[in-house]
Formats: structure tokens, C-alpha cells, sequence
């Protein structure tokens, strides 16, 4: 069994910027978030701004400022001490983020995931940890959900990508065999909608909610917008998910929020605001490369 790595490894994993990049000072983060969520709330937008900052501090690799979102959206003045938002509605939100931050991995991958929802774990409260949902049941996969979760997939493929989703289907399939059928599992598994209700902002949630931070599809194009505006240079991509949400408006029994997100205006605004919320992020990467 190895249990220490070797001198020379060791060494060469403090080289070329092995942990992520500084946080700015939270007090800014807070007030960026407060600002955002101002309008958003103006706006009737409070998940989709809950979403797009959670995927955007998430991409731009400050797990600090991503569990900050958490303590933010419960406190909302910055040195309070204690929650001004019920239980409920704490589970409510927490559940929201964390879920964003799964959808954000077919974006983004796992390795910033993890050190995001490891800094979000950090800050929550006790009552609202152990009111989060512990199982999974709806993604288990098995041989009775495998053929549900396959079709669920494909139909958010081709409610994203028509009229161009076969042709795009084989194009990717022709990369590697494989390649294809991990992208549809993964849009059934974990980027679709669960069955179920879904989750507004404003709602509650307890443990046994079994629908627990469970994002509609609009929510879901979100995701890919906010992670792929931040990650920057995946101009192709990004062009497909907007057009995903914009696509969204011709979903059934949307939720007034839901409507305005994927309508013209609605899209541009959360284009907007992964800006905003990015550039607060780095324009302090600016000022401190200066120094």
C-alpha cells in the first residue's frame, strides 16, 4: 500500500497554479449577489438568479464565494449571525444550489464540483444539513429506470438541438461510439427534469419532500448558459444552450418565471447577469495581478 507520495511528486503538484483562484473579499461577493438579486427579484427571476450565480461562482473555481451563496440567500445582511429565513425555506434554497451545482458537471466536470459543494457543506446550518434529502431514488440506475431515464434524455436533446438533433446526434456519435450515449444518459439522469414538482425560490422543502430542489427545464438551460458563459471559449456550445432556453417558451404548464426566462428579453437578462456576477469575480483578479 502507498502512503505517501514519492518527494519528487509531491514537489511537482505545487507547480503550474494547483488551487483555485483567490476569492475576492466576501463583503463584495455579497454585494454583487445582493445587487443581482434585486433585479432578479424586480423581475419575478429569484430561481433563475439563484441558478445562474450558483453555476457561475461554481465555473469560475471560488469555492469560498459559492458557499458564501448559501449564508447570502439565508442572511442576507453580511455579518448577521443568524438566519432570517425559516428552516424550510433555507432546505428550499440549499437543495436548489447543490442540485444546480450536480447539473453544472455535464458543463464542467466533477473536480470543481466537488471543491465547490465541499466549501457549500462547510457553511450550512446544522438543522438545514441533515434536512437535506440522503438517498437518491429517482437517478438510482437499474434495470427498471435505465429505458425511462434513456428517453427522458433524448427528449431534452431534441427539445434543445431540433431541428438539427439527429444530425447532431450521429455527429457526436461518430466522434467515439460511446461518446453519444453517455451525453443522453447524462441529460436523463441528471440534467432533465425529475418526474415530479419542481422548485421555485420561494418555495419550502423538508426531508421529506422527495422532489427536493428538483429544477424545471428552463432552470436546466440556465445551467448550461451560466457554466458555459463563464468558462469562456466554448462560443459553440453556449450558442446551443441559449438557444435550448429560448426553445423553452413552447414547454407546457411553465410557471410565469419560467415564461419570462426563455423569452427574448428574459434570455439576454441571464446572459447579463452570469456577466455581472463573472466580472465582479475577476475584475479582482485584475486589480490583484497588479500589485
Amino acid at each position: 500500500m502507498v502512503k505517501h507520495l514519492p518527494a519528487t511528486v509531491k514537489q511537482l503538484l505545487t507547480l503550474r497554479n494547483p488551487h483555485p483562484l483567490p476569492s475576492p473579499p466576501l463583503s463584495k461577493v455579497h454585494s454583487v449577489l445582493a445587487k443581482t438579486q434585486r433585479e432578479a427579484k424586480s423581475k419575478g427571476a429569484e430561481t433563475g438568479w439563484l441558478v445562474l450565480a450558483a453555476c457561475t461562482l461554481l465555473t469560475a473555481n471560488r469555492p469560498p464565494c459559492f458557499g458564501h451563496l448559501y449564508r447570502y440567500v439565508t442572511r442576507p445582511e453580511f455579518n448577521a449571525t443568524s438566519r432570517s429565513v425559516s428552516l424550510q425555506e433555507a432546505v428550499n434554497r440549499a437543495a436548489i444550489i447543490r442540485e444546480a451545482a450536480l447539473k453544472s458537471t455535464i458543463f464542467v466536470g466533477v473536480p470543481r464540483v466537488i471543491l465547490s459543494l465541499a466549501a457549500m457543506h462547510e457553511t450550512l446550518d446544522e438543522d438545514v444539513k441533515v434536512s437535506l434529502r440522503k438517498e437518491t431514488t429517482k437517478r438510482l440506475a437499474n434495470s427498471n429506470t435505465i429505458e425511462a431515464t434513456v428517453m427522458r434524455g433524448r427528449a431534452l436533446w431534441d427539445s434543445i438541438y431540433a431541428p438539427h438533433a439527429d444530425k447532431l446526434h450521429d455527429k457526436l456519435g461518430s466522434y467515439h461510439p460511446d461518446f453519444i450515449s453517455f451525453i443522453i444518459q447524462a441529460y436523463g439522469t441528471v440534467l432533465s427534469p425529475l418526474p415530479g414538482v419542481t422548485k421555485a425560490f420561494a418555495d419550502s422543502g423538508s426531508i421529506d419532500d422527495p422532489d427536493q430542489g428538483n429544477l424545471s427545464r428552463a432552470q436546466g438551460s440556465i445551467v448550461g448558459i451560466a457554466c458555459l458563459r463563464a468558462e469562456e471559449r466554448v462560443v459553440p456550445q453556449l450558442t446551443s444552450h441559449v438557444f435550448g432556453l429560448l426553445k423553452a417558451r413552447y414547454m407546457e404548464n411553465q410557471s410565469d418565471e419560467d415564461k419570462w426566462l426563455s423569452s427574448d428579453e428574459g434570455t439576454e437578462w441571464v446572459i447579463r447577469m452570469v456577466d455581472e456576477i463573472l466580472e465582479s469575480v475577476k475584475d479582482f483578479d485584475d486589480r490583484k495581478a497588479k500589485l
